[in-house]
C-alpha cells in the first residue's frame, strides 16, 4: 500500500469512536516491533519520528530504511514527524518522506504559533501532507505536580475553534491534563474541557503524554473526543524491562537481549492497539 497521510484514517476514528496510536521509533529494532504488530493486528498506525531523529547523523539513511518498510504494509500507515521545532524541520521530514507532520509552537506566543503552523500548513497541503499542531501546553511528568492538578497550560475551548479556522491545520493536540514521560503524581483528566474543545473544532484531536494513563482513562478520553494518541515511554520502559530480565535470567548475548527488547515493545504496541480500538481496522483497505 502507498504510504499516505494518515488524516482520512483519522477522520473514520473521530467519526467512528476508536483511536490511532502512533508509536515513536528511534532505530530499526523500534520501527520492526512497529511494523510488525501493525500487520498482525491489521491496524491503521502511525509510526512517529521525533524531532532529534531528523539531526541525527544517520537521519537520512534512516528515513530511507523506514519509508521502504513501511510501504510495504497492507494497511494504512503514516511516518510523522513528532514535535517538529520549526519550519525547516518540518519542510526537511517532508523531503525525507514524512506523510505528516507536528509541528509543536506550544511554549510560543498563540499568535506565534499560529502565524508559523498557517505557514507550514500551506506548504505541506500543497504537497498532500498534513499538519498537526499543539495548543496549550502538554508539560513534563517530572513537573506534574507543579501543572497537571491546577489545569495550568490546558486547552481553552475557544481559543481552539480560533486556531483551527485561523491556521486550517488538519489535527490538534490539545492539553487536558496528560504529560510527558513518567508521571510524579496521579494523572487527572478535563473530560469536560476536551468534550468542549470537541464541539467546537471539527478536526481529529491528540492526546500526547499517554503513557502512565489507565484503561478506564483511555477509554474515556476516546469517548470524549480523542482520535489519536502518542505512545513512546511505556514501550521503551517493557523493551528495558524484558531485555533487564533476559540479563538476569543468564541470557546475556546481543541477541538474546535484542529480541527480548524487541517482545516488550510489540507486547505494549499490541496492547494499545487492542484498548484504543483500532485492531482490525485496517481490514479491507
Amino acid at each position: 500500500m502507498p504510504l499516505t497521510s494518515i488524516i482520512c484514517s483519522l477522520r473514520d476514528a473521530r467519526s467512528l469512536g476508536y483511536a490511532i496510536a502512533l508509536f515513536d521509533a528511534f532505530d530499526m529494532r523500534s520501527a520492526e516491533a512497529v511494523f510488525g504488530t501493525a500487520l498482525e493486528e491489521r491496524a491503521p498506525v502511525i509510526l512517529g519520528l521525533y524531532d532529534s531523529v531528523m539531526e541525527r547523523p544517520d537521519t537520512r539513511a534512516f528515513c530511507a530504511y523506514v519509508v521502504t518498510r513501511f510501504r510495504e504494509l497492507p494497511v494504512p500507515v503514516s511516518i510523522m514527524l513528532d514535535h517538529g521545532t520549526g519550519y525547516d524541520q518540518c519542510m526537511k521530514a517532508i523531503s525525507l518522506g514524512c506523510t505528516d507532520v507536528m509541528f509543536d509552537g506550544s511554549k510560543l506566543p498563540v499568535d506565534e504559533n499560529a502565524a508559523i503552523t498557517a505557514e507550514i500548513v500551506r506548504e505541506a497541503h500543497s504537497r498532500g501532507i498534513s499538519v498537526e499542531a499543539e495548543l496549550g501546553h502538554v508539560g513534563s511528568g517530572r513537573d506534574y505536580a507543579e501543572f497537571g492538578g491546577k489545569g495550568e497550560g490546558f486547552t481553552d475551548p475557544a481559543a481552539a475553534e480560533a486556531f483551527v479556522n485561523e491556521t486550517g491545520v488538519d489535527i490538534l493536540a490539545v492539553a487536558i491534563g496528560t504529560a510527558h514521560g513518567q508521571y510524579e503524581g496521579e494523572p487527572r483528566l478535563d473530560l469536560d474541557r476536551l468534550r468542549e474543545i470537541r464541539k467546537r473544532v471539527p478536526v481529529p484531536l491528540a492526546l500526547h503524554g499517554g503513557s502512565g494513563l489507565s484503561a478506564e482513562q483511555f477509554r474515556d478520553a476516546i469517548a470524549a473526543g480523542i482520535s489519536k494518541i502518542n505512545i513512546a515511554t511505556d514501550l521503551y520502559a517493557a523493551a528495558g524491562r524484558l531485555s533487564a530480565e533476559s540479563a538476569a535470567s543468564g541470557e546475556r548475548s546481543y541477541f538474546a537481549l535484542g529480541e527480548a527488547a524487541s517482545a516488550g515493545f510489540r507486547e505494549r504496541c499490541r496492547y494499545y492497539l487492542d484498548l484504543f480500538g483500532s485492531a482490525g481496522r485496517g481490514e479491507g483497505t
